[in-house]
């Protein structure tokens, strides 16, 4: 069962929350839905790279959890619980549109090579460069991830990123702790032994740089310098909202490259309180619960 500081607290609200929604209570269900929209939004969004799709597969997730919600036994936290859902979900939906533009690092990386070298002083946008500039490097690595196959992904995002235990993420990924900590290994050399080649923000060796390649993404459509994909509704970064835990590695290298990916934003997930409406009157919720 998962063990961190306050874990116990949170536990009982949960439960007492998901009692409360099987006996009728519609707030109850409500409250239980918004405690954890963000979360499984922000993990959606960094699984497959667009806030639109994110959106949508969080109300998808969002549903299966409601209907599901007297399927929960216990046996663990309801958030490791939350995540295993999630977790199918993921595995098993269809492709994303970026899911079919990036399919291994090689390729990534010849990409980034081919986006010419642009000065944005060239160019005038409404927002100042150092947000474009942002803007574009969150979505590099959130495209690098996208090079990483569908368990690999969330491997990476449940026990690097967010930092979930071996044995939080055996469970949600319904493998053996030391196969969850070997996948893990595999993951991290494999995501940041690209960046330490190819990305020039631990390694400055490296000819890449965010804000010589922005005005190339903008070109690709990949950043709108108009409506920023990632810095809306910031709450916080990902590594202010985790339950941290000391680890120690072999080379310091990636431990800068894993908090380059937890300084990334931690979003209020969008339209959230009508995604929470519009749950709570679709049919088949309405069909699994008796509301008051």
């Amino acid at each position: 069962m998962e063990q961190n500081q306050n874990t116990g607290n949170k536990t009982t609200e949960d439960y007492n929350l998901i009692q409360q929604s099987l006996k009728g209570s519609k707030r109850a269900l409500e409250c239980l839905i918004k405690k954890h929209h963000d979360w499984i939004y922000n993990i959606a969004l960094t699984f497959v790279g667009d806030k639109e799709e994110a959106k949508d597969l969080t109300q998808e997730v969002l549903i299966k959890i409601a209907t599901k919600l007297d399927t929960f036994k216990q046996k663990s936290s309801f958030k490791t619980w939350v995540y295993r859902i999630l977790k199918n979900h993921f595995l098993n939906m269809k492709r994303g549109k970026h899911e079919t533009s990036v399919t291994t690092f090689d390729e990534f990386g010849q990409g980034l090579d081919n986006l010419p070298d642009q000065s944005l002083s060239n160019y005038s946008y409404e927002v100042e460069n150092k947000f474009l500039v942002r803007e574009a490097k969150i979505s590099c690595m959130k495209g690098m991830l996208l090079c990483l196959d569908r368990e690999q992904r969330m491997i990476y995002i449940i026990g690097e990123l967010f930092e979930f235990t071996d044995t939080v993420g055996s469970e949600i990924m319904e493998i053996s702790k030391e196969n969850f900590r070997i996948k893990l290994h595999r993951v991290r050399k494999q995501l940041y032994n690209f960046m330490d080649n190819k990305c020039g923000l631990v390694n400055k060796s490296n000819p890449c740089r965010c804000a010589r390649k922005t005005a190339g993404f903008i070109e690709k459509g990949f950043v709108d310098p108009v409506n920023l994909h990632f810095q809306k509704k910031y709450i916080s970064s990902i590594d202010g909202v985790i339950d941290k835990r000391i680890e120690a590695y072999q080379k310091e290298v990636v431990s800068e490259y894993q908090k380059l990916f937890q300084g990334h934003p931690f979003l209020e997930g969008p339209d959230k309180l009508d995604v929470i409406r519009n749950l709570l009157s679709s049919e088949v919720v309405q069909k699994t619960f008796d509301f008051d």
